[in-house]
């Protein structure tokens, strides 16, 4: 049996417990072995090490839904109770002593595991990852939801040989059998178990080394190279960059990154192993539109504010979101440069500050407090701390608590108590003010960026001088352009004075070859005036699918007369991985009867319509569902997707899906036209929609 390092950190964390949790055994390590099924189901067998800490006659693991064919104890039969959520095993445990827990079982999922496109017939489009995050891991194979329990998870996957497996740690092995291939995945640091994952599908990878010599292999699409570099774009730069800002070495074997469609979020930061979406998995064009930088880095970071060292319940959440939003911001900064980031602290304040004045501000200490809360307040926090406190005792005191608590659990106590160690000060008035608060100190938030940014110092006066003065907006504008070359300014400057601008100087912004800028003019047009005609044709060149996209809807609205000519112009481009500029072709496309034969028209409209189908992605669905309920083309099949919608594990998709079957339930005749779709949902489409129709 592999020694264990950990232990004695291990058990050390007891002592950072909750009073839920079991603190009568210690769980040191899990060997797992997974069998998944397509059709959603799993196959397993799982080897517990574990602790007694002190007598008990019983000990438990979180297991929901599963059906378990073995429990042995020390290679005995185990006598157990398992009411469908937990596996309660009886034995008189003497404190000090090792035990060794063998379980077979099979699970069926319904959460925490997601299966997509195994039903369509569509090649390459098969998937299978997890979330545990916010799901639980429990749902998969037997584990602890607290997220005090850690151990070392070592991970066994077998599968169709065709496909890749990826999970948490360091792949010792992989070998063929017959049609299945297994993966020998092991880990050498323990963790919570909301942090284990495993990816299934068609992928390729690259391998970059950082200046330290940790693998970070990278995973893309099969036959998706030429995405490759405009997704990981920066990846090594910042790896290195956390890794000597942080003063820590990563605390993981290696790192991966894969990207899944219709993940629940923009990225998860299992340990070593980030999950995200492939909205994000973009051609160099979409770079500009949007792009992994961010999320990349957030999700990076976490890897040591998170997993190394993890909340010991909600109530510190500041400990995960607010360093890795706040670490993010410093890793984009070292490779785009510290503006930018100046900036998006601006944005972040102003959210914060209109939260705080409608009376919906939220302490960090609030476990329910809002993503804007803990990502963004938490992110100002630590920017405003680090002043208060001074370089080096800021990174002297975080370096302390990471090293501390590694592999462990912490309070937010715990932290403020290494950085007044490290800087000798007292920080109650700090956590009053910026932890246990609600309010949001704009006047504090505005030193801190007057005195860093000249661009915002401008911006800033700029704003006070036009709500003042009463000269005219351009004017004023134009003054600070001429001595300012802020891109940033610039933009917001277009973005929020554009109704006050003349045709010369929307001009002007067209031709200055920035491409945020020409995107500032064009989401903010609400029409074309007719000199600007030739000016915005341009536009449809431009290396923005978004700016190509506003564009074309503009000009197809305006300049009805060649509409004809800007549909050839932009025919064949798919856009974002959304496929923005494809969706709103194919609607204009078919509505423009001198472009093409009526059959062609209809053709263009029945692809616009397929999108809406499960084998899309849920972003492609969306725009689809969006254009097609605002022409009142929807189909029977498109309410029947947008049933199916209604029920889907993303939560923001699945809510927009709800309001608008609400939409359509209160138009005439579409309740009695929707009660005759029902045959062939599936069950859980059933059950909802059969709801929905009682209640309306």
């Amino acid at each position: 049996m592999k020694s264990n390092p950990f232990l004695f950190l291990a058990l050390l964390s007891v002592m950072f417990t909750l009073s839920g949790q079991q603190t009568e055994v210690d769980f040191i390590k899990a060997d797992l072995n997974i069998i998944p099924d397509s059709m959603g189901s799993i196959a397993a067998s799982a080897s517990y090490e574990l602790v007694a800490i002190e007598k008990s006659s019983s000990f438990y693991l979180d297991a929901q839904r599963m059906e378990f064919s073995s429990v042995r104890l020390n290679g005995k039969k185990a006598k157990y109770t398992y009411n469908g959520k937990r596996l309660n095993v009886q034995k008189k445990l003497k404190p000090g002593k090792k035990y060794r827990l063998s379980l077979a079982y099979t699970a069926v999922p319904n959460q925490t595991v997601y299966f997509f496109g195994w039903d369509d017939g569509i090649p390459n489009n098969n998937q299978i990852w997890t979330q545990g995050q916010g799901k639980y891991t429990s749902h998969w194979t037997p584990s602890l939801d607290d997220m005090n329990d850690k151990m070392v998870f070592d991970l066994t996957l077998t599968f169709d040989k065709s496909y890749q497996v990826i999970a948490n740690g360091k792949l010792e092995n992989s070998k063929i059998k017959g049609e299945v291939k297994e993966w020998k995945y092991s880990m050498d640091g323990p963790m919570s178990s909301y942090l284990l994952a495993f990816v299934i599908g068609n992928y390729e990878s690259r391998m970059q080394y950082s200046a330290r010599g940790i693998p970070i292999e990278n995973f893309f699409y099969t036959g998706a190279e030429k995405r490759f570099e405009s997704t990981y774009r920066y990846t090594k730069e910042m790896f290195d960059f956390l890794e000597a800002e942080i003063g820590m070495p990563f605390p993981w074997q290696g790192y991966k990154q894969v990207p899944v469609r219709d993940f629940l979020y923009a990225g998860m930061e299992n340990t070593g192993l980030t999950i995200f979406s492939d909205a994000y998995h973009v051609d160099s064009l979409a770079f500009a539109d949007k792009n992994y930088v961010e999320v990349n880095a957030h999700e990076m970071a976490h890897q040591w504010f998170g997993n190394l060292v993890t909340e010991v319940d909600s109530n510190h959440h500041w400990l995960h979101e607010g360093f890795a939003t706040y670490y993010a911001l410093l890793a984009e900064a070292s490779v785009l440069g510290e503006e930018l980031m100046y900036w998006k602290l601006f944005d972040k304040a102003q959210a914060l500050q209109k939260a705080a004045e409608a009376g919906q501000g939220e302490a960090l200490t609030d476990p329910k407090a809002s993503s804007l809360t803990f990502y963004d307040k938490g992110a100002w926090a630590l920017a405003l701390l680090r002043v208060q406190l001074g370089e080096e005792a800021y990174r002297t005191g975080t370096l302390d608590y990471l090293k501390k608590y590694q592999y462990g659990n912490a309070t937010v106590a715990n932290y403020l108590s290494e950085m007044s160690a490290a800087s000798g000060q007292d920080l109650s008035d700090f956590r009053s003010d910026w932890l246990d608060g609600t309010n949001f100190s704009m006047e504090q938030a505005r030193k801190y960026l007057t005195e860093r940014s000249p661009a915002l110092r401008n911006f800033f006066a700029m704003q006070h001088e036009i709500r003042t003065s009463n000269a005219p907006n351009e004017r004023i504008l134009q003054e600070y352009w001429a001595t300012n070359v802020s891109p940033q300014l610039r933009e917001r400057s277009i973005r929020l004075y554009y109704k006050s601008l003349s045709t010369d100087f929307i001009r002007e912004a067209l031709q200055t070859g920035d491409l945020k800028m020409r995107q500032a003019v064009v989401q903010s047009a609400t029409r074309i005036p007719k000199e600007l005609q030739s000016d915005f044709e341009i536009l449809l060149n431009d290396p923005s699918y978004l700016t190509v996209e506003q564009a074309l809807y503009l000009l197809w609205v305006h300049f009805p007369e060649k509409r004809a000519d800007y549909l050839k112009k932009t025919e064949g481009i798919l856009g974002m991985p959304d496929r923005n500029v494809q969706s709103i072709w194919l609607l204009l496309a078919s509505l423009t009867s001198d472009y093409a034969s009526n059959s062609d028209r209809q053709a263009f409209r029945q692809q616009l319509a397929n999108f809406t189908s499960p084998e899309n992605s849920f972003e492609i669905r969306q725009r689809a569902f969006v254009l097609l309920s605002e022409i009142q083309g929807m189909t029977d099949q498109n309410l029947k997707d947008l049933i199916n919608a209604t029920v889907h594990p993303q939560y923001a998709f699945r809510s927009f899906a709800r309001q608008l079957l609400d939409t359509f339930l209160k138009l005439p005749d579409q309740k009695s036209r929707i009660s005759s779709l029902l045959d062939g949902l599936k069950p859980s489409e059933l059950r909802y929609i059969k709801q929905k129709l009682t209640i309306e």
